[in-house]
Order: structure tokens, then sequence, then C-alpha cells
């Protein structure tokens, strides 16, 4: 199950060699955790504003419904094509900072920059691009950082761990879904809008992410460094020449060699996130329509859907965060595998009823079974995953996880043009309906996923 030194033939295994960093973890106080995890808020206080806001303003800037989904395409190609190479070089890097560390601060650098200038966008083409460069620099640290979770904790703390991030997750896409709602409150006024319709809570709400995206990461590398490495594992990668053909033969063999339990958890991934990327395009869009009846996105009626739906999106990731730290007993008692499930189907049943609802208060009841799938969805398919994968391969099986992610994104960017108006009647209310219907079958096929036996050293409840 341990994949050794791979220096001269990448797919050689040698099981004699442990990690040795892996029998040594020192065990971490819960606040040294949680500082460790804090750069996660920055990182996904950005995604709350692409999810939040990136749908109105394309639509500011004249996209069309049905077309919209292909200017989402920078999120799940550049995942695609990023994440991969960035793991399997990050296991590899050796540098004064560590092997995570660079990747996260210049991932951190570009997100902070193009943050500042995405509600500056002068034309739909303009933002489509930037966003490009945003989601490069968003994946160039998201996998590093899961990496570094399972790299500094031993397997007692790693539920825990990544379910920190769930919990960093929720927070972070509360308060970037709920800031343009906030400067309202606080006497800005949503009709204050640039030529192109972009309001000026949005620009706001913008420049703040870019201060927090830096500001965290800097001060999680800065409280919490990386463990030194084993010399021996220092020898053996500065012997070998850091190159992406390397890496990408890295790839190559982990995907070969890949474990049971991973292939498994790609059924249920297709199923959830190809709904979660569906449900924060048209989400807006949706509620526009049933609680405001407007389409015009140049109405005040429309912004005050775009309101609504950055408290709703702040609701039921307040919930996520809570329900993030509620699941760790439960993961404890029942598995990840069954927690996971039943969390599907809560949020199943929620976007079946978001399409039904006219009035604000239902909707906020149904944030709670978004936000309990929500929590889920960021925390226990990493614990269902972290203890069936080669310690010493974390970074490039945690990549290779995120293809699991932005695929279904990316299926979805595709298909969902085509079927939008013949199949879905130009509805961003059935866009709903079919992703409530995708979340119950993720449930299923969650269900299926045959786990690993556990180690002596593996908590219990974390195999089924």
């Amino acid at each position: 199950r341990y994949i050794g030194d791979w220096s001269s033939d990448v797919c050689s295994s040698d099981l004699g060699r442990m990690n040795a960093v892996a029998s040594s973890k020192p065990h971490m106080s819960l606040m040294r955790i949680a500082e460790m995890n804090l750069g996660f808020l920055g990182i996904q206080f950005s995604f709350g504003l692409q999810q939040a806001n990136m749908g109105p303003i394309y639509r500011f800037l004249g996209a069309d419904e049905a077309s919209m989904p292909l200017l989402w395409l920078a999120g799940p190609v550049t995942g695609l094509i990023v994440q991969p190479i960035i793991g399997a070089m990050s296991d590899r890097t050796v540098s004064r900072f560590g092997r995570r560390t660079p990747y996260f601060l210049v991932g951190a650098i570009l997100c902070s920059i193009g943050l500042l200038l995405m509600p500056y966008s002068p034309s739909l083409l303009f933002a489509a691009s930037l966003l490009w460069m945003l989601d490069a620099a968003n994946n160039i640290t998201m996998e590093p950082y899961r990496a570094y979770v399972s790299d500094r904790l031993d397997e007692s703390q790693r539920s825990f761990g990544f379910l920190t991030q769930s919990a960093f997750t929720g927070l972070a896409q509360t308060l970037s879904y709920l800031a343009p709602s906030l400067l309202v409150w606080w006497g800005f006024s949503p009709d204050l809008v640039d030529p192109n319709g972009i309001p000026d809570v949005t620009r706001i709400a913008f420049m703040a992410g870019a201060v927090i995206s830096i500001s965290t990461i800097l001060w999680s590398v800065l409280r919490v460094p990386e463990l030194p490495l084993p010399d021996s594992d220092v020898l053996r990668m500065r012997s070998e020449r850091l190159l992406v053909r390397t890496a990408f033969a890295d790839f190559c063999c982990a995907v070969k060699e890949m474990p049971p339990t991973m292939r498994q958890l790609a059924v249920p991934m297709l199923f959830q996130w190809f709904a979660m990327f569906a449900y924060w395009q048209y989400i807006a869009f949706a509620l526009a329509r049933s609680i405001f009846e407007t389409s015009d996105p140049m109405s005040g009626a429309f912004r005050q859907a775009v309101l609504l739906t950055g408290e709703a999106g702040a609701a039921y990731n307040a919930i996520a965060c809570a329900a993030a730290f509620a699941m760790v007993p439960l993961v404890r008692r029942m598995g990840a595998k069954h927690m996971h499930a039943v969390a599907m189907l809560l949020s199943g049943a929620a976007m079946l009823a978001i399409p039904q609802i006219s009035e604000r208060a239902p909707l906020f009841l149904a944030m709670i079974g978004i936000g309990i799938g929500w929590a889920s969805m960021m925390g226990n398919p990493y614990v269902m995953l972290a203890n069936s994968i080669p310690p010493q391969r974390t970074g490039i099986y945690m990549g290779i996880f995120n293809m699991f992610i932005v695929i279904p994104m990316l299926i979805e960017t595709l298909v969902m043009p085509l079927i939008y108006r013949p199949l879905l009647q130009g509805d961003p209310r059935n866009v709903l309906a079919l992703t409530g219907c995708l979340m119950i079958a993720a449930c299923v096929a969650t269900l299926i996923v045959r786990m690993p036996r556990p180690s002596g050293a593996r908590l219990r409840g974390e195999a089924s």
C-alpha cells in the first residue's frame, strides 16, 4: 500500500520504505489546528465571492442565461490541469520555506490581484478572462493546502483537521456571501452602480476579499510552519529534477495505482458536484423569478434577488460552519460514509423544495439542508480518502481527487447550455429541481462505496 522510491522508475514500489515523518508527527492543540487552517478561510472567501457574484456580474455585462455556464469554464479547466500537476510538484519541492508553502504564497498573491480587478471588468470577455487567472491562483493554493493538513496531522487528528477546513469554508463563505448585504445595512445604496451595472457594494466586497486572501495565508504559514523532512527524503528529492514532465509521469503512475476506495468515490462526486455547480450558477435567477417575479438583470428587483441570494448563501454557509464541528462525533460513531449519505439526502430534499418557495422565510429553512450537505462535501469525502492513500503521495492523490470535482463541473458547463431550453424550458427553477435529484443520486452512490479496513491507529468508525 505504500509507494516507495520512484526516483529512477516512477512506478516502482518498495514496501519496506515507510514515511518517517508520518510516525513522528506531534499531537497538535485545537487552537494550533485552527491557526493552521486559517489560510483556508482566505481561499474560500475568494471562492464564495465567485459563487455569489460571477453569475450576476456576467448578466450585468450582457451574458445569456442558457450559454452562461460556458463562461464558468475557467474553474473546471484550470482545476483539471493545474491541481494534479501542482500536487505532484509540491510532493517533490524542497525549499527553505517547505514543500507546500511556496504554492500557498504564489497562489494567494495572484488571487488578491484577481479579486481587486474583477469588479472593474469593462466587458464580458475581460471578466471571463480574469476568472481564468483567479481560478488558476486558487487552484495553485488549494491542493497543496489539503496535503499540508495531511502532512502535519497524524491519523487520529485528520478528521478534525479536514472538518476544520470545512468549518472555515462555511465561515468564509458566510462572510463573502453576506458582504454586499452588510454594506447595504450599513448605509450603502444597492442601486449605486457603474456604467456596466455592477453595484458599488460588489466592488467593495471584492476589495475586502483581496486583503483577507493574502493575510490569512501569511498567518497560517508563519504560525504553523511545515514539519522538516527526513534528511534521506531531502537528498532524494534534491537529486531529482523538478520538471513538469516528471510530475506528469508521477500523475500517470498514481492513476494506474489508484486505491479502489478512491475509484469508487468518483461516482458520488460526479452527482454532487454537477448539482452544486449548477446550483451556484442559477440560484440567483431562480429566486428572481420565484420571489421577485423578474428576469430583467437591470431592474431593482433583480438586484434585490442578488442580495437575497447572498443572504441565503450566508445562511447555508453559517450552518455548514456549525455542522462541520457537529459532524466530528457523528463521523466517529457512524462513519464518514454514512454521515455523507445522510447529508446528501438532506441537501437534495432542500434543492427540490426551493423552486416551490415564494417567500423569504421558507427559503432560509431550506438552507439548513443545503448547509449540512455543503459541510459534508467539504470534509467527509476527504476523511474517506485520506486513510486509503499512501501518505508520501498525498499531494498528487489530493490533486487527482480534485479531478473528481472539476470533471463534473466541466460536464455541467458543456451540458447545461444544450438542455437549458429544450429540456428545462429555459427556467432556472427547473435547474434547481434537477440538482435536487442529482444530490439524492449522490446519497445512493455514497452508500455503495467500500471502505478499507481501519488500521490499529485509525479512528474507530471511519470505515464502514
